[in-house]
């Protein structure tokens, strides 16, 4: 089992797949669709669709059938089906799926930033995020971070999946002008005063309810800064790490400046789902990181306060 023969095996067979569940979530989203089934008191994390569960089978089938490479790699959903047992529960290597970031405003049908995303990681660090907003623009648009290039472009259903990605130009770090506007999230019934806060900076803080599409699109448009998220979870964050990585900036835990890794999660066991701890900056730009960690090193870490 080799890193570059894994990447190759993603960058083939999964573009096409998640064009498909783009299809699929467009489809589902015309109907009442909403589920139950998760209770963390937070509106964003419970909320739960049908097309959740649909998009992640068929994702989780793709991976099973289209190289047996796949399988010798750990599966992290964020959902519990899927024929998930059929990988590895002991690997180097890991391959996270959230088949629908930004659950609530799909299913309020408040904005068009939801998301089908998938990403490979070891513990050090992300390999590779392919992510599909099937609703932002005309036909959607990609973001795909491998190696040292970030792509983030408009699709083109004239040609095949694979094709776009290879035509897509590489993106770099914004300049002139310079981003300024930071997306925070997780901090509860907060999310508003903390981006108050970030805004006091000289930054723009933006909670989830004023977010203009998806975060890993925006920041490769160049039109965000970063993000500021308390204890994130693992399906989803990991794609901006990388993406910043790789134009020049970092992910880190504001309490101590460090690197973000994956060595060590908690279980949200109110939403049901993998989280690291603490409270994570992330941005393509370092002297941001330093400003928001600086803001933030002494807010509680803890996610729930009554716990």
């Amino acid at each position: 089992m080799h890193l570059p023969d894994i990447l190759n095996a993603l960058m083939t067979h999964m573009p096409p797949v998640l064009r498909v569940c783009g299809a699929v979530a467009k489809q589902l989203r015309r109907f009442n669709i909403a589920l139950a089934g998760k209770s963390s008191g937070s509106a964003l994390t419970d909320a739960l669709t049908l097309a959740d569960l649909t998009v992640q089978e068929i994702i989780v089938a793709a991976l099973r059938d289209a190289d047996p490479i796949f399988r010798t790699c750990r599966i992290e959903a964020e959902e519990e089906n899927g024929d998930l047992a059929r990988f590895a529960t002991d690997s180097p290597f890991t391959i996270a799926i959230d088949p629908i970031d930004g659950t609530k405003q799909y299913r309020d049908k408040t904005g068009n930033g939801y998301c089908c995303m998938l990403s490979l990681r070891t513990v050090e660090t992300l390999h590779y995020s392919l992510v599909f907003v099937p609703e932002e623009g005309e036909f959607g648009r990609w973001v795909q971070a491998v190696g040292n290039t970030v792509v983030c472009g408009p699709d083109d259903p004239s040609r095949t999946a694979t094709d776009v990605l290879r035509s897509l130009p590489a993106v770099t770090r914004y300049e002139n002008p310079r981003p300024d506007r930071i997306y925070l999230i997780g901090f509860q019934k907060e999310d508003g005063a903390k981006a108050k806060l970030v805004s006091e900076t000289g930054l723009r803080g933006v909670a989830p309810d004023e977010m203009p599409g998806a975060i890993y699109d925006l920041i490769g448009r160049g039109e965000f800064a970063g993000s500021l998220i308390h204890t994130p979870n693992i399906y989803d964050f990991p794609v901006s790490l990388q993406m910043c990585r790789i134009l020049g900036g970092d992910s880190i835990w504001v309490h101590n400046r460090e690197k973000v890794n994956f060595s060590e999660f908690w279980l949200d066991d109110r939403a049901d789902m993998l989280r690291l701890p603490g409270i994570v900056a992330t941005s393509p730009y370092p002297d941001v990181l330093e400003k928001l960690a600086a803001l933030a090193k002494d807010w509680n870490p803890i996610r729930y306060q009554d716990a």
